[in-house]
C-alpha cells in the first residue's frame, strides 16, 4: 500500500495526440505527485485534449500515461474510470431529463469509498434542496456542483477537472475554489485542474503549468504568476490579444534583433481587439473588417499630459488630508473577523484607523471604505472590477486599490492579512507607497518566495502559521503580534518625523549610487569624495537593486543619482539572472532628478552555476565568479543593442544628464590582461550611445581614457556631479556646527 502511494498519482510522458493531420498534443510531459495541480493556457492550446487523452476519450498516437504507476494509454474510458479516475468535463455534460438524485444514484455504485450521496448533500446543500429537479432546471452554478458531485461519488484517486469555474458567478467560483483547497488538504484525492481563471488556478495549486501550442511550456510558482501582471500578459495573453510571446525564454529574441535599429514609437497607437464581443465556445472567428471597425486610437502623449495634470492637481484637491491614519486592508467577505481583530488592536493603541474592503464578490460589508468605492478608481469603474472571471476581478481590484491608495495623503501605515489572493490584491498598492512608510502583510504565502509581492519596496511579510481562516489561539497570537508590530513602527516613525521638524535641515541630502563587485573600487572612491556633502546610498545592481533606487527617486527621497553600474540592462536584454525591468531609468525620466550615469559592468551577463547556462550561449566566453555565479562576456552586436536601448532612454530625460564612457574598460574584468578585455566590443557600445543620444548643453556624453575603477575616472564623475546639485548639503552640515560631533564619520 505504501509503495503504491509513493508513485505519482499521474505521470504523462511524451504524449502525442493528432486530430487528422493536426498535431494537438506535442510531447507533453507532466507529473502530479499528490494534492492539486493546475494547468492554464489560452483557448486552443490543447488543455481539453489532454483531459480527454488521460480519460481515454481520444487515442494517443505516442507517449505514455500512468495512473499510480499503471499504464492506461491504451485502455478504454470505462476501465480507466474503474481504476479510480473521476472526470468533470468542460460544459458539465448532464442529462436534461434526470433529476439530481438520479444523477447521483447512477454514479454512486462505481466504487465504494468515503464519498456517499449523503456526504454530497452535506457538502453541497443547494443540491439537496434541488434533488428532485432535472438537469435542465438547474442554474449554471448548480449544474457545475452536480458535475463535480457526480465525479466525487466515483471515489476517485485522481480527479480531472476541465474548466470547473467557466461561466460561474464569483460566489460560486469561490465555493469551487474552497472545495478544491479542502480536497488538496485532505490528501485522499489528487486533482488535476484545467483552468483559464488564473486567480483560481494559482490559489489552489502551489505550482502552475503553462500550456502553449500543445506543449507544457513551463511550470511556475503560483505566487509569482498570481502577483505579476506583466508575466501573465506575456505567458497567457491576459488583457492582450497580441502575438504569441510565450516562449520560455523571451530574451533571446531581443538579442537576435540587436543588429536592426529599433524605431522610436511616436504619435498615436492603433489598438486592435481580436474579440470585440465576449466569445463563447461556439463563437466563430471574427471577420477582419469587424476587428478594424472596433479598433481604437490611443495617444501616448495625451495620456501622459493628462496623468501629469492629474498628479499636479491631486496634492491640493484630491488627496486625503487630516491626522495620520493606519489602513487595515483585505477581503472582508472572507477575512472580516481577522481584519477587525487587527483593527481593534491598532485602534486600542490610540492610532486612528480605516478599515478598507478590497473583496471582489460584490457582497456589502461594514467598513470605512467599501469595495465599491475602491472599484470606482478603476479605469472602467465597477464594471471593470466585479465580473465572472475571478482572476480578472482580482487583478482589476488590485489596480483600483493602487490608484486609490496613491490619492491618500495622510497614511501612517498599512497592514493586511489573507492568503495568496489577498496578498496579490494589496501588494501592488503597498509597493507604490514611499519607502519608510510601515507596510505589513500577514499571509500563508510568507514562508515561500515573497519576491513577487515585495519587489523593490520595504514591505514586511509575516507567516500566518495557520491559514487566515477564522480566529483561534494561534491566529490570534500571530495577528496580534503583527498588529502590535505595526503600531510600534508607526509610532516610532511619527516620533522621528516630529523630531525632524524640530531640527529642520539637520540631514544631508541623499543620493543613490549603483554598484557591482567589479565596480566596487570606483563606488568606494566616489562615496568617500562626496560623504561630506551627501548621504550616499549604495544599491547592488542585481535587478532589484536598480528598482529599489528608482523607487526612492519616485518617492522624492533622492536628490540625485550616480548610476555608475547599469549592468542590469545586460541581463534584461540577454536573459541573465539579474535583469532590470523595461522601466529602468523610468523614475529618472519622470522625476527629472540630476543624473550622472556610466557603462559599469555592461561587459557581462550574469548566470547561475555553469550547468544552468542556456544552450544557445554554451560556446561563448565565460568567467566563473563563484560556484553559483557565471559571467558571460557581451559581444559587439549585443553592446550595440544595449547602447541604443540606453541611449533612447537618456533622450527622454529632461533633467541634467552626464553619461560617462570608460575607454579603458567598463569593469575590473574589462582591462588589459583581464579575461573580458575586448576594446572592439566596448567601442561598439560607445558608438551606439553617441549615435543615439541627442546631445545638448543639458545632456552630454563624456569619454574618459581610463578604466572605470581608475581614480581619474571617479574624479571626473565627482567633478561633474557636484555642479548639478551644488553644495547645499555642505551648507546644511555647516549650519549644525558641532552639535552632533562624529556624525559624518558614519556617512556612506
Amino acid at each position: 500500500m505504501n509503495d503504491r502511494r509513493a508513485v505519482p498519482a499521474l505521470e504523462v510522458k511524451g504524449l502525442d495526440v493528432y486530430y487528422g493531420h493536426s498535431h494537438a498534443l506535442q510531447g507533453v510531459d507532466l507529473t502530479l505527485e499528490s494534492g492539486v495541480f493546475s494547468v492554464v493556457g489560452r483557448n486552443g492550446m490543447g488543455k481539453t485534449t489532454l483531459c480527454k487523452a488521460i480519460m481515454g476519450l481520444v487515442r494517443a498516437s505516442g507517449g505514455s500515461i500512468r495512473i499510480r504507476g499503471e499504464e492506461v494509454t491504451r485502455l478504454n474510458p470505462a476501465r480507466i474510470a474503474r481504476l479510480g479516475v473521476g472526470y468533470v468535463p468542460q460544459g458539465r455534460r448532464l442529462w436534461r431529463s434526470l433529476t439530481v438524485d438520479e444523477h447521483l444514484a447512477l454514479a454512486g455504485g462505481l466504487r465504494r469509498g468515503a464519498w456517499t450521496i449523503e456526504r454530497i448533500y452535506d457538502t453541497f446543500p443547494r443540491l439537496a434542496e434541488r434533488k428532485s429537479n432535472g438537469g435542465n432546471q438547474l442554474s449554471g452554478g448548480e449544474q457545475q456542483m452536480l458535475a463535480i458531485a457526480r465525479a466525487l461519488l466515483t471515489n476517485p484517486h485522481l480527479l480531472i477537472m476541465d474548466e470547473p469555474t467557466e461561466g460561474l458567478a464569483p460566489v460560486i467560483v469561490a465555493q469551487v475554489e474552497d472545495m478544491l483547497l479542502r480536497l488538496g488538504d485532505e490528501g485522499d484525492i489528487s486533482v488535476l485542474v484545467i483552468e483559464q481563471n488564473i486567480g483560481v488556478a494559482t490559489a489552489v495549486s502551489r505550482n502552475v503549468a503553462i500550456m502553449v501550442n500543445g506543449r507544457i511550456n513551463r511550470i511556475i510558482d503560483s505566487a509569482r504568476l498570481a502577483s505579476d501582471r506583466e508575466l501573465q500578459q506575456r505567458l497567457l495573453g491576459v488583457g492582450t490579444h497580441g502575438a504569441d510571446e510565450t516562449d520560455a525564454e523571451p530574451a533571446p529574441a531581443k538579442a537576435e534583433a540587436a543588429g536592426a535599429p529599433q524605431p522610436e514609437r511616436k504619435g498615436p497607437t492603433r489598438i486592435y481587439i481580436s474579440n470585440p464581443v465576449l466569445p463563447t465556445r461556439w463563437s466563430q472567428p471574427v471577420p477582419i473588417a469587424r476587428i478594424e471597425a472596433a479598433a481604437r486610437t490611443q495617444s501616448a502623449g495625451v495620456t501622459r499630459l493628462e496623468e501629469a495634470t492629474r498628479q499636479r492637481r491631486e496634492p491640493t484637491t484630491s488627496r486625503t488630508s487630516g491626522p495620520p491614519v493606519v489602513l487595515i486592508v483585505g477581503t472582508l467577505d472572507t477575512k472580516g473577523a481577522e481584519l477587525r481583530f487587527i483593527r481593534d488592536i491598532i485602534a486600542g493603541s490610540g492610532l486612528r484607523t480605516r478599515l478598507v474592503d478590497v473583496s471582489t464578490s460584490g457582497k456589502a460589508a461594514s467598513c470605512d471604505v467599501t469595495a465599491q468605492e475602491i472599484a470606482l478608481n478603476h479605469g472602467r469603474g465597477g464594471s471593470g472590477v466585479f465580473g465572472a472571471d475571478r482572476g480578472a476581478s482580482v487583478t482589476a481590484m488590485a489596480d483600483a486599490f493602487e490608484r486609490w491608495l496613491r490619492r491618500q495623503g495622510n497614511i501612517a501605515g498599512i497592514i493586511s492579512a489573507g492568503g495568496s489572493g489577498g496578498a496579490s490584491l494589496v501588494a501592488p498598492g503597498m509597493r507604490a507607497l514611499p519607502v519608510g512608510m510601515p507596510k505589513l502583510i500577514i499571509s500563508s504565502v510568507a514562508s515561500g518566495d515573497v519576491g513577487p509581492y515585495v519587489g523593490p519596496a520595504d514591505i514586511t511579510m509575516m507567516y500566518s502559521v495557520t491559514d487566515v481562516q477564522g480566529l483561534n489561539s494561534i491566529s490570534r497570537t500571530v495577528l496580534g503580534n503583527g498588529a502590535n508590530a505595526l503600531v510600534g513602527m508607526v509610532k516610532a516613525r511619527l516620533d522621528e518625523q516630529a523630531g525632524k521638524q524640530r531640527d529642520a535641515g539637520a540631514h544631508l541630502p541623499a543620493i543613490g549610487i549603483t554598484m557591482f563587485g567589479v565596480t566596487t573600487p570606483a563606488v568606494q572612491r566616489i562615496a568617500a569624495d562626496l560623504r561630506e556633502d551627501f548621504e550616499c546610498l549604495v544599491f547592488h545592481a542585481t535587478g532589484v537593486g536598480g528598482r529599489s533606487m528608482e523607487k526612492l527617486v519616485e518617492s522624492g527621497q533622492l536628490a540625485g543619482v550616480i548610476d555608475l553600474t547599469t549592468t542590469e540592462v545586460c541581463d534584461l536584454l540577454m536573459g541573465g539572472v539579474f535583469p532590470a525591468t523595461e522601466d529602468r531609468f523610468g523614475a529618472i525620466i519622470r522625476s527629472r532628478v540630476p543624473y550622472v550615469g556610466s557603462v559599469g559592468a555592461l561587459d557581462m551577463v550574469n548566470f547561475g552555476a555553469p550547468d544552468t547556462i542556456p544552450e544557445r550561449y554554451r560556446q561563448r566566453k565565460f568567467h566563473v565568479h563563484n560556484p553559483q555565479v557565471t559571467l558571460m562576456r557581451t559581444t559587439p552586436e549585443e553592446n550595440e543593442h544595449m547602447g541604443r536601448w540606453i541611449g533612447e532612454r537618456l533622450n527622454q530625460m529632461d533633467g541634467p544628464v552626464r553619461f560617462f564612457l570608460a575607454e579603458g574598460g567598463v569593469s575590473a574584468l574589462d582591462a588589459p590582461g583581464q579575461p573580458f578585455w575586448d576594446p572592439e566590443a566596448d567601442a561598439a557600445l560607445f558608438r551606439a550611445l553617441e549615435r543615439t543620444v541627442r546631445q545638448t548643453g543639458n545632456r552630454q556624453i563624456i569619454r574618459i581614457k581610463r578604466n572605470i575603477n581608475d581614480p581619474e575616472f571617479t574624479a571626473a564623475i565627482v567633478s561633474a556631479f557636484r555642479p548639478l546639485l551644488g553644495r547645499a548639503g555642505g551648507r546644511r552640515r555647516e549650519s549644525r556646527g558641532d552639535q552632533w560631533p562624529g556624525l559624518n564619520a558614519r556617512r556612506c
